[in-house]
């Protein structure tokens, strides 16, 4: 749950940072939250002996900020973008699953939910595309 939460929380950040600032703004926070991430789950999974610990949320923050990078700051983009990467963070098809449990370190904390955000927007374009829009 603090994932969902977690995720929920980073779409009003990830707004005022475009609307304020601009894509490329959003861009440049979502790979400093990426590298930022990477060093600090490192550090907590290390010193804790926790694989992936689960009040370790920064993932799940850089990961929905990447599938805002790509869409418009408009409501019903950011509702598709939250639900189809928490759809794809909790599933875990084939390669986030694997991801998951084979990465290692910060690195694979961080990776999965990169590879649950590739595929929410893949399947966002999927559905822009069916539904003409």
């Amino acid at each position: 749950m603090p994932g969902t939460w977690a995720s929920l929380a980073a779409l009003p950040c990830a707004w005022a940072i475009r609307v304020w600032f601009g894509a490329w703004a959003l861009a440049i926070a979502t790979v400093i939250a990426f590298g930022l991430g990477w060093w600090a789950s490192a550090r907590v999974a290390g010193d804790s002996g926790i694989k992936d610990p689960g009040f370790v949320v920064i993932d799940e923050i850089a990961a929905q900020w990447l599938v805002l990078v790509a869409l418009p700051a408009r409501p019903h983009f950011y509702a598709a973008a939250f639900l189809a990467f928490r759809l794809f963070d909790i599933w875990k098809p084939f390669p986030i699953g694997w991801l998951d449990r084979t990465a290692k370190g910060g690195l694979g904390i961080m990776l999965d939910d990169v590879m649950a955000a590739i595929y929410a927007l893949a399947l966002i374009a999927i559905a822009g595309v069916a539904l003409d829009v």
